[in-house]
């Protein structure tokens, strides 16, 4: 008789269940080889079935791969949001070659790019000749380069491509590497969420002294965010360099006011056209009315950022106390310049690290000029001076004041020192308070095309302020009446200057 069968205990029943359980639940999912034909393994997944993530994903991306000859090493590629960005990065692609920006023979780079979507995109569409630089590598598509200096030759790209200019803190040294490692004709795209305002969307193309505008148009991007799509293309150096001569030859100090300036101004506060009764009370209201250019447009794409005070004073007149604390730098690191010719202040400022001061007057020309400033009374051991008043220009020898010294002092061209410190491709602020000599400077702006390169003034205009408040006070100091400060304020506007009455 053969031996009786053991029944099933309860233990190895569950236990069997348990590991019919374990397969079910290991089902939906396979593994999934690309094989060289050496034999060795050149790529291994581990994907689910179930509709993260398919096969035909993987095998495409093991076939890209396989072209460039290395297994991947980053576990993104096999993720859906990986996929959804490459798909997003293809459909971009796809409509540049439509448009003739891009061709399958295209040799392309991708400058800072975080995971080679886009690259691993243009492969996938048949242009095999794409490569990626970033500071962390993600090889084979991405390998580690600086967007501030390409390990390239001149003249190398047909294409460059980038996502990723918002976090470049020089973006006029990534400009002139891609005008560098881009061969002439080739075209440059960027995908940038800034740039939506005219004011930002031309500060970035003036970066690019190598190339004109293509394209510009709003975008969606992979994870539906606003994005704004630029084409440039990289002009013949040639062509360059005939672009915008004037027959005439008398350009060199005129300047086209951009309509993207235009718009700032019109978008600024009103101006303050009847005189006020009290417009040292009037004017300092007036400060919770003024639209800062930073508050209307985005200062993302300059090359450098200035303040420059005319008629600075002492630090905490007006860079201490507004600009450094109430001015909306949008977290940019500003070069300052504090312009003051008394020597009373000029101590304040040394050691002062950022702020550069020039111990000069602000004049139309480089000459010797009688400065006039009231002094006050001395206090204390220190001699500190109580009540000192703003010095002036005066232009000829004045009668004797109580209180009042007269020095002689150095003034400088200030239109032209301005137009050797800073160029259009900066982010100029400028505060002018110079007692009256406003209506001398101003127009010299004008007349040597200096005024092309402030982006935003904010200018204190002396008047005689007893006209109207009290009539039976005269004062020569400062003979123009508001309304002659109204039409300086008024022609800097119509000339698409944003300016604002300061106090």
């Amino acid at each position: 008789m053969g031996a009786a069968t053991k029944p099933i205990s309860l233990r190895n029943l569950l236990l069997r269940l348990l590991l019919f359980g374990v397969f079910l639940l290991l089902l939906p999912f396979v593994y999934v080889f690309t094989v060289q034909s050496s034999g060795a393994v050149e790529s291994f997944h581990f994907i689910r079935l179930g509709g993260r993530i398919d096969v035909a994903t993987t095998t495409a991306a093991a076939a890209v791969v396989r072209s460039v000859g290395s297994p991947p090493s980053n576990p993104l590629w096999t993720t859906r949001g990986w996929r959804r960005t490459v798909d997003f990065y293809k459909s971009v692609f796809e409509d540049l070659i439509s448009d003739g920006y891009l061709s399958p023979s295209s040799k392309c780079l991708s400058v800072g790019t975080v995971a080679g979507q886009d690259v691993f995109a243009l492969k996938e569409i048949g242009v095999p000749d794409a490569v990626g630089i970033a500071k962390k590598p993600q090889p084979p598509l991405v390998i580690r380069g600086d967007a501030l200096r390409h390990p390239f030759g001149g003249d190398t790209f047909d294409f460059v491509f980038s996502a990723g200019v918002e976090g470049v803190l020089r973006p006029g040294d990534l400009a002139a590497e891609i005008c560098r490692t881009l061969k002439p004709e080739g075209f440059f795209v960027v995908h940038t969420s800034s740039a939506k305002d005219l004011y930002s969307l031309n500060s970035f193309i003036d970066l690019f002294d190598c190339c004109r505008l293509v394209r510009s148009r709003e975008i969606n991007g992979p994870d539906s965010s606003d994005l704004r799509e630029i084409v440039l293309k990289k002009e013949n150096p040639i062509a360059l360099s005939h672009e915008g001569e004037n027959p005439d030859g008398n350009s060199e100090n005129k300047c086209l006011v951009e309509g993207h300036k235009r718009e700032l101004v019109w978008n600024a506060e009103p101006l303050i056209t009847e005189e006020p009764l009290k417009p040292w009370i009037t004017l300092k209201k007036n400060l919770g009315n003024i639209r800062y250019l930073p508050s209307m447009a985005d200062l993302s794409f300059k090359r450098k950022y200035v303040y420059i005070d005319v008629g600075s004073r002492s630090y905490g007149s007006s860079i201490g106390s507004w600009f450094k604390k109430q001015y909306p730098k949008q977290n940019r690191t500003f070069d300052i310049y504090a312009i003051e010719a008394d020597q009373a202040f000029h101590d304040e400022y040394r050691g002062r690290k950022g702020i550069n001061l020039v111990p000069y007057a602000a004049w139309i020309r480089n000459e010797t000029l009688l400065f006039e400033v009231s002094r006050g009374r001395k206090t204390g051991e220190t001699g500190r001076r109580i009540g000192q008043g703003m010095g002036r220009i005066r232009p000829s020898e004045p009668s004797a004041s109580v209180g009042v010294d007269v020095d002689r002092i150095q003034g400088f061209d200030f239109a032209n020192w301005l137009k050797n410190t800073v160029s259009e491709k900066d982010f100029v602020v400028m505060k002018m308070d110079v007692e009256g000599t406003e209506f001398d400077l101003i127009p010299k702006l004008f007349e040597t095309g200096a005024i092309c390169l402030i982006d935003e003034l904010f200018l204190e205009c002396h008047y005689n302020r007893w006209q109207r408040c009290c009539p039976g006070v005269r004062s020569s100091k400062y003979p123009k009446s508001y309304y002659q400060c109204l039409d300086l304020f008024s022609s800097l506007r119509e000339s698409g200057v944003l300016v604002h009455q300061w106090w």
